[in-house]
């Protein structure tokens, strides 16, 4: 398991992080108790191995006008690498989806998509999407509202794991 390789207080920085990315590196080592220095070479050491991607605002959509948001589930004609690629790589042209993620299963591909309005979306749908090729079906659900949408992994449930496998 990965993250095995990680110590506690790197977990430790990492779930601090998660929940708040802006917090400065002397308060971030005053939570995981250590000094700033350390932290922030173990910092920079997450970061490098790949563990810490980047860091962002969450920003509120529909506060920024994004009142439409929509799961497309889009199935393929072929399924062979160069042809999931070649998808993958479009949807990362289109400003609209938000999120692609490649599916086992009857549906290839799930697009999280957001868009200011009905008619943007519909208009996206049948001039890029649906005519993209190598598409061979989508079906829609329009999102009424989220209950949840928590970032990143719930290192709670990492830390029970370890402490049973050890």
């Amino acid at each position: 398991m990965p993250g095995h390789r990680l110590d506690p207080i790197d977990r430790k920085i990492l779930a601090e992080l998660q929940a708040d990315g802006r917090m400065t590196n002397v308060e971030l080592a005053k939570r995981v108790g250590i000094s700033a220095p350390p932290c922030l070479r173990r910092v920079r050491t997450l970061e490098d191995a790949g563990y810490i991607r980047g860091y962002h605002a969450d920003v509120d959509s529909r506060a920024l006008g994004f009142e439409v948001q929509v799961f497309a589930m889009v199935g393929l004609v072929s399924q062979a690498e160069a042809d999931l690629s070649a998808f993958e790589e479009r949807c990362r042209d289109w400003p609209l989806v938000r999120e692609c993620h490649m599916l086992n299963g009857e549906v290839d591909f799930v697009l999280k998509c957001v868009a200011p309005d009905l008619s943007t979306f519909q208009t996206f749908l049948t001039e890029d999407l649906t005519s993209a090729p190598n598409v061979a079906s989508v079906k829609t659900s329009l999102v009424i509202r989220g209950a949840k949408d928590t970032p990143g992994v719930p290192f709670e449930v990492l830390e029970e794991r370890l402490s049973r496998d050890a």
